[in-house]
């Protein structure tokens, strides 16, 4: 994923709404109407924040009949959850070798 994907993927998980709706979305797949029923907005409100969220690829939607059924992408999850742990990784490390530096000063 590109450093524009990571934006958008934050940015997307960044909004209250969207982020309660990824939360939902982890227990299975929903109607978008039974997803915009907690919410006390619009409709076209409610679905500029699944355009967000579809636009940064973290869910999907397909229509079936009249009912439009979103469903949470695991691949991108798995992503953001890849990037945070590598980073988490490196700052670690980081934090050891201070550690260790400061231990050393400590004891001179």
């Amino acid at each position: 994923m590109l450093s524009r994907d990571l934006a958008a993927v934050f940015g997307a998980l960044a909004d209250p709404t969207r982020l309660a709706v990824v939360e939902r979305l982890a227990q299975g797949p929903a109607s978008v109407s039974d997803l915009a029923m907690p919410f006390d907005m619009a409709g076209p409100s409610f679905l500029k924040h699944l355009k967000v969220l579809e636009d940064a690829g973290l869910v999907r939607s397909a229509k079936k009949g009249r009912v439009r059924t979103v469903t949470l992408d695991p691949a991108a999850l798995a992503w953001v959850e890849d990037w945070v742990a590598r980073h988490r990784r490196q700052w670690q490390g980081r934090l050891d070798a201070l550690g260790t530096f400061l231990e050393q000063e400590a004891n001179r």
